[in-house]
């Protein structure tokens, strides 16, 4: 397996921890999503978004990093990161995608980098609207937290996609001074999650080239 990877990049972060969590030894191919590599023509023969992550299975490629990572679980269950039963499942889902399709795409580099070029946003602007969708979707998840009974994870105590998909947001917040303060059962989530090694060796500072 190949890994088209960015080591700032989000979701390839989440898939990192992922593949750490399921023991994966894969190749990983830098895509230097500042130097504009994902725009040129070898890496859209790989993915027509120019988007990473993608995973290189040899029969085809897989991209988007949900995908990714339920493949992942399906093809190698140890340790699950989804429940069995189809409600629980679903919630699991419902609560990785609040961060996923609701948080991150609204801050991530080429939203952040249109705000720049399209409506001329100064670093203040651009800090300003990346903060406001980060309180939104953080003080629902805070919430959330209390009512899955977190605890070190965040659903039932139990290590769950919710959690790989999560960490990687806070990392980013706290690199955009966001204060988490108002947060502390996600902080501890994350405090915990960064005690193992699947995690703590996803992390940008330990994969940048």
């Amino acid at each position: 397996m190949k890994l088209y990877d960015y080591w700032r990049s989000s979701a390839a972060y989440r898939v990192r921890i992922a593949l750490n969590l399921k023991q994966l030894n894969v190749e990983k191919l830098e895509v230097d999503l500042r130097g504009g590599v994902q725009r040129g023509d070898d890496y859209r023969s790989v993915n027509a978004a120019g988007l990473v992550p993608s995973l290189d299975l040899e029969p085809g490629v897989l991209r988007q990093s949900m995908a990714i990572i339920e493949y992942l679980d399906e093809t190698w269950p140890e340790p699950p990161l989804l429940p069995t039963a189809p409600l629980a499942r679903a919630q699991v889902r419902a609560l990785a995608m609040d961060i996923a399709c609701d948080m991150h795409p609204l801050n991530n580099l080429r939203v952040l980098n249109r705000l720049k070029s399209q409506f001329s946003a100064d670093e203040q602007a651009v800090n300003d609207w990346y903060h406001h969708w980060l309180k939104q979707g953080f003080d629902a998840l805070e919430l959330e937290a209390g009512q899955c009974n977190s605890g070190d994870w965040f659903v039932a105590n139990q290590l769950s996609l919710v959690d790989v998909v999560l960490i990687p947001q806070i990392y980013n917040a706290l690199r955009f001074n966001f204060d988490m303060a108002p947060y502390p059962r996600l902080m501890h989530i994350y405090d915990a999650a960064n005690h193992l090694d699947a995690f703590w060796s996803a992390a940008p500072e330990q994969c940048a080239p």
